[in-house]
């Protein structure tokens, strides 16, 4: 631990599913606030669970994916629903969340669930403009059969998609 990195294990969660440059920017923040960082990517049924819907991209895929990023130190797969459960797995000082987390009844259970064990909830700003939500909404409208309605046509989806489409 040093002053520019007052945790010594931290913790990422999340599905890493359709990975994009929010879930880089939660990385690369996190790693820089700790001496060693866990990237917890949840299964399949995890996902499924909290979300009502599996991932598109696997879960062998995703964790290899996340084992990847040069911000991650190691990956654990998450196969329950309870935090403090894989806090007694992984033992980290520190979980980093999106503070689309922040003030919501999820984070207040998580921050509550760890203050018992000295863990902190650290968040991080979400990135707003890329979520795997919306490019999963995307992908669903390309891969529809063409109907009529409000979405003309291929190049209509593109543009509701955000970033350089070019």
């Amino acid at each position: 631990m040093t002053a520019d990195r007052p945790y010594r294990v931290g913790y990422a969660p999340g599905a890493y599913d359709l990975f994009h440059i929010g879930h880089l920017n939660i990385l690369r923040h996190a790693r820089s606030r700790c001496d060693y960082l866990v990237a917890g990517v949840v299964s399949d049924e995890m996902a499924e669970l909290a979300k009502g819907r599996r991932p598109m991209i696997p879960l062998v895929e995703r964790l290899e994916i996340v084992r990847s990023v040069k911000y991650v130190d190691a990956a654990f797969v998450e196969t329950v629903p309870d935090k403090l459960e894989t806090w007694k797995q992984v033992r980290f000082d520190v979980l980093f969340k999106g503070d689309d987390w922040r003030d919501t009844p999820k984070g207040d259970r998580l921050e509550k669930d760890f203050a018992g064990v000295g863990v902190e909830i650290v968040y991080f700003p979400y990135t707003v403009h890329t979520s795997s939500t919306q490019l999963r909404r995307a992908l669903d409208l390309l891969t529809q059969e063409a109907e009529p309605g409000p979405v003309g046509g291929v190049s209509d989806v593109l543009r509701s998609v955000p970033g350089p489409t070019s």
